[in-house]
């Protein structure tokens, strides 16, 4: 049996509606500061994500997730310092996926722009503490857990702390 294929490729204005299918939903947006999006703040979502592609410099890499040409998330590189060759990731996958792999997948697909297109020497990643999922796919993708930040984002329940994982381009391993 063969593993379905993921792509990566830059979002577009059409993959709105793929977007708000779940930008949409509680689950997905329960560790973040923003959401459950509204048809038009998905739509504003999409729109920004666009934006920053014809940006100069560009600061910020933002891709629809593609299984077999099916959109099943999104991942985001975001530059934090040109001179130091600092960067981060995010992904998200529609919950009714969760569990798969793909974030992984996304994850190692990030990765591997960051470091061999983008010559990153650092990329790091942070999660919600409650969110084991993402922990666990952070780890799978080799990044080193680095510590605990307090209070970094205002939730509907209050303040969330992050996790905070790294992987420098030496530690690195392409599939």
């Amino acid at each position: 049996m063969t593993a379905p294929a993921l792509t990566l490729r830059p979002m577009t204005f059409n993959d709105w509606p793929a977007v708000h299918s779940w930008g949409r939903l509680p689950q997905f947006c329960r560790f973040q500061p923003w959401g459950p999006n509204t048809e038009e703040q998905s739509r504003a979502h999409v729109q920004a994500a666009i934006a920053a592609w014809s940006r100069t410099p560009r600061e910020r890499w933002v891709y629809m997730a593609l299984v077999d040409g099916h959109p099943i998330g999104s991942g985001e590189i975001r530059l934090h310092s040109r001179d130091h060759r600092q960067g981060e990731i995010a992904y998200g996958i529609h919950p009714d996926l969760w569990g798969r792999g793909l974030g992984t997948s996304v994850g190692h697909a990030l990765l591997a722009i960051g470091f061999s297109q983008l010559r990153l020497h650092r990329v790091h990643a942070t999660c919600d503490p409650r969110n084991l999922g993402s922990a666990a796919v952070l780890r799978k993708l080799g990044l080193t857990y680095e510590g605990r930040l307090r209070h970094t984002l205002l939730l509907r329940d209050g303040w969330r702390d992050s996790l905070m994982f790294s992987i420098l381009e030496d530690e690195w391993v392409p599939r």
